[in-house]
């Protein structure tokens, strides 16, 4: 579903990963960790081709990430549903359209929109709030909202990047509880993190990024050479493509 093969990418001097190959097979859910600097934007990046590596393949699904034009690389991203520690909502809209903007911008129909919108929704736990403002939601409801906009569209793979890093321990579990949910229904999750307490209680494969490599690929716990403070990533692009 997603495969590295002898993927390496450099910043001039500086390895972002050295030398990947791992296979996550469709229905996995990944916890990718390791401490800031390890690679772990690096790797989001490359599978959504925001970047490329000097060597290597990447694929997702039936698609040569590394091979494919510029015209294809939106066909590319919408197989990927993407959830940000920070949420992202527009702020304009309401929960419902906030969901159903990610419909219109890759041309669905009204009707389309109409029945898919509110069955996700549902899904999330958020039927309630659907004409409620951003500013009206808690924290854990806005990133709810944001997993509804991320799967709206049935992507193939769900890229959850510090998903529970703005909640409280409480709510981030709940919010795990989601994404173990939509997981079982199909969609393969990446989720970046560095919650230990987590990655522990959920017992998922870890993949551990250290300097550029992965050092542990299993199931388990959450691996002491990862645990470190926060995440210095760099800024993604832009969610809708």
């Amino acid at each position: 579903m997603i495969r590295f093969e002898n993927v390496t990418k450099r910043y001039g001097e500086n390895v972002g990963l050295e030398e990947v190959t791992i296979n996550i097979a469709k229905g996995d859910f990944i916890f990718l960790v390791g401490p800031s600097g390890a690679g772990k934007s690096t790797f989001i990046k490359l599978i959504l081709r925001e970047i490329k590596p000097e060597e290597g393949e990447i694929y997702l699904d039936d698609m040569c990430v590394t091979q494919i034009s510029n015209r294809e690389v939106p066909k590319l991203r919408r197989k990927a549903g993407i959830v940000f520690q920070d949420f992202r909502l527009l702020e304009k809209k309401t929960v419902y359209e906030n969901v159903a903007f990610a419909m219109e911008i890759i041309h669905k129909t009204k009707k389309e929109i109409r029945r898919q919108v509110p069955q996700i929704l549902s899904l999330v736990g958020i039927s309630d709030k659907a004409y409620k403002y951003p500013e009206e939601l808690s924290a854990g409801e806005q990133q709810r909202v944001a997993i509804a906009r991320a799967i709206v569209n049935n992507p193939t793979v769900l890229i959850a990047d510090e998903p529970t890093g703005n909640l409280d321990p409480t709510t981030a579990m709940e919010i795990m509880d989601l994404l173990n949910k939509i997981n079982r229904r199909g969609t393969t999750v990446v989720m970046v993190t560095h919650a230990k307490n987590i990655v522990d209680v959920m017992n998922k494969r870890v993949i551990a990024i250290k300097d550029g490599r992965i050092v542990r690929d299993e199931c388990g716990l959450y691996d002491l050479v990862c645990e470190e403070s926060s995440d210095d990533d760099t800024d993604e692009e832009d969610l809708y493509v």
